[in-house]
């Protein structure tokens, strides 16, 4: 096998790809920018598709009509762009669809302070959305 250098965020989406990832649907914000900007270039080389939201909220909820569909989709965000996904994550949890929703935490607190603190960990793990329902925090 060939041996490839990434970054690590370039790193989640080609693995993302081989997995079978056929759709990506991101809005950018630091410090996620790299795998929206890598799917846009990688998708499109298997067959899939690339869509840049206006906001947060669009880019979630059309993974979620990709999921309704069949079609393995992804979207990444940070913090505060994760919260503003917390409705279509419900949405997705709701209907029991899959689909990978990837969060690269900042450094402190989800406005990005220095400070410390595990509040993106803590979102992803006991707050990501209504309803009640568990996730799959890898």
């Amino acid at each position: 096998m060939e041996k490839l250098f990434m970054k690590g965020n370039e790193a989640i989406a080609e693995a993302a790809v081989r997995a079978g990832c056929r759709f990506f649907a991101g809005y950018p914000i630091t410090p996620q920018n790299e795998i929206p900007e890598y799917m846009s270039k990688r998708l499109p080389q298997v067959g899939g598709v690339f869509v840049q939201g206006e906001s947060e909220v669009a880019s979630v909820n059309m993974v979620c009509g990709a999921a309704y569909t069949g079609t393995r989709a992804m979207t990444s965000s940070s913090g505060p762009g994760l919260s503003l996904k917390s409705e279509g994550l419900s949405s997705l949890a709701g209907a029991e669809l899959p689909a990978v929703v990837v969060n690269i935490m900042r450094g402190g607190p989800g406005v990005g302070s220095i400070q410390a603190a595990q509040m993106d960990y803590l979102q992803a793990t006991k707050a990501s959305g209504h309803g009640g329902f568990r996730m799959l925090v890898y």
